[in-house]
């Protein structure tokens, strides 16, 4: 029995033990990490797979979804426009059913006279070089003004 507690106590025995204990300790961890490794790289292969087949089954309809946000927000900003022009043409329209704006414009416009009023005209005296050609509207007779008129509402319209 001595010569078996000499060998079981002996360096080279106790190294031997430490090391198989090592060598047991390490293999198990490894076998566990690489199990856990496995298991989590197939997990996390499927989460990638499920998560990238999301994404191109979304791609699509949010796209779809963005650019129509981004119409529908054109759309709102023209009817507004729209809204506010039909607005001041509401008002143009009433102060043109009022008789004394259209009679104020006809004069301003036209230079109109009434009846028993003299009509006067003042001319700048820094246009007072001006050549035949390059008439105001003040200079001219009313009814070349009138035409100019038409002519710009009809250029207006195109």
């Amino acid at each position: 029995m001595a010569v078996k507690d000499r060998d079981r106590f002996s360096t080279a025995t106790r190294i031997r033990l430490i090391g198989e204990q090592t060598a047991a300790r390490v293999y198990r961890s490894q076998t566990k990490r690489q199990a856990r490794r496995s298991r989590l790289t197939g997990r996390a292969a499927l989460l990638a797979l499920v998560l990238c087949s999301l994404v191109v089954a979304l791609a699509y309809p949010m796209r779809q979804y963005v650019s129509q946000r981004a119409e529908i927000a054109d759309q709102q900003r023209e009817q507004d426009e729209t809204r506010r022009r039909v607005e001041r043409l509401r008002d143009l329209k009433a102060r043109w059913q009022d008789d004394a704006y259209a009679e104020q414009e006809i004069r301003r416009r036209l230079h109109h006279v009434m009846p028993g009023e003299t009509g006067y005209i003042v001319i700048d005296p820094a246009g007072a070089g001006t050549t035949r050609g390059d008439l105001r509207a003040a200079d001219r007779p009313w009814y070349a003004n009138v035409w100019d008129g038409v002519d710009k509402a009809d250029a207006a319209s195109q």
